[in-house]
């Protein structure tokens, strides 16, 4: 049996036991259904062997060798990871296109009495539903964009506004970078394409009459691009700004950052990078308080010669872009821990609560 997907509901709904995506490694690595495991029924190379003889050769014999291949394949597997499974065990597969590959293994496991769902589509049918999503469809909900130099404890403080019951989208996280040159996290980001499903799970879930508050950032979160429409939608949306001291911001970052503290090779590798666009000197400087440990210092000359500067002109072009729109709230801080985000983030409800009745809701119990 197949089944059709509508809509980016999780899948957990439906009652399986087991999404099983069985397309090669590198397809899984790149995107996969959420909470799918991967038991592929070809691996990399060959799938590469196969498409070979298919177009070079002979359809006929890629198939042959082909059908061996799954076979084989899938003995292991069922004597692998699927060897404890129960009688009622009951799992949904897919491959690219719900074709072959799909169809030989839930074959396969039909014939041992498991009963076996395919995805009509396969995961390309999963992929036009979160293009379409992301690139067809109006972002859902109003947008409110919380903005404020680097090192203004952004990312923070959106943690602070979900726990005041507002609806957020932590773009950052779904990226798995922080946003900046410095930005890199252990484990790297996520291709284009997973993060694009992130995205869309995240958007799905949000309720469409209540506003969703959005860390400002480029078009870009480290190599992620976001789609059109979330990106218009941030630039037309009211903002709420941090307005934080530059010695209170390089503290914050000294925090936040720590890590690069401790790996002296990296930092001075991304300094370098920042070469072409300040004298040689400026860089000098950097490096010179990179190696003696003078981080407050270095992430404040960082902020004020480097970041602050181009954080302005975005604005200066964003302003000529929304003529006619409102000002920004500006909310002034002169401490970035955790008490003053708390207090900001309580001014900041009730700001939103005033544009947008109802944005927080009333659900949502506060953390003591």
């Amino acid at each position: 049996m197949a089944i059709t997907l509508t809509s980016l509901d999780p899948l957990k709904t439906f009652g399986f036991d087991d999404i099983i995506d069985v397309r090669s490694p590198a397809e899984f690595a790149e995107d996969h259904l959420p909470g799918a495991i991967n038991l592929p029924v070809l691996s990399d190379a060959e799938r590469a062997e196969v498409g070979t003889i298919y177009k070079q050769d002979s359809p006929f014999r890629a198939r042959k060798i082909g059908a061996a291949l799954v076979a084989a394949n899938a003995a292991r597997h069922l004597q692998g990871p699927l060897a404890d499974k129960p009688g009622n065990w009951r799992p949904l597969v897919y491959c690219w296109r719900g074709g072959q590959r799909s169809g030989s293994f839930a074959s396969i496991l039909s014939q041992i009495g498991w009963r076996v769902d395919l995805i009509s589509g396969g995961y390309k049918a999963w992929r036009g539903l979160v293009v379409d999503s992301l690139y067809t469809q109006p972002f859902p909900g109003p947008v409110v964009v919380l903005d404020g130099n680097t090192g203004s404890a952004k990312t923070a403080l959106l943690g602070h506004l979900a726990d005041a019951g507002l609806q957020v989208l932590d773009l950052e996280g779904l990226a798995h970078h922080r946003g900046s040159l410095f930005g890199a996290m252990p484990g790297g980001q996520p291709s284009q394409k997973m993060f694009e499903r992130n995205l869309a799970m995240a958007m799905a879930a949000l309720d469409p009459a209540r506003a969703v508050v959005v860390e400002a950032e480029s078009s870009k979160v480290g190599n992620c691009r976001l789609p059109p429409g979330l990106w218009k939608a941030m630039a037309a949306a009211p903002r709420v700004v941090i307005e934080a001291s530059l010695q209170a911001r390089a503290e914050y970052l000294v925090t936040a950052y720590a890590d690069l503290a401790t790996d002296q090779a990296k930092l001075h590798h991304i300094i370098g990078l920042l070469a072409p666009q300040h004298a040689a000197e400026v860089i000098e400087g950097w490096h010179r308080m990179a190696t003696e440990g003078a981080f407050n210092a270095l992430a404040a000359d960082l902020m004020a010669r480097h970041y602050d500067p181009r954080y302005e002109k975005h604005r200066q072009r964003l302003a000529e872009d929304r003529d006619g729109a409102d000002a920004p709230f500006e909310f002034p801080t002169d401490s970035l821990s955790d008490d003053a985000l708390r207090r900001l983030s309580d001014q900041m409800t009730g700001t939103i609560e005033q544009l947008y009745p109802g944005a927080a809701s009333s659900t949502v119990s506060r953390p003591a």
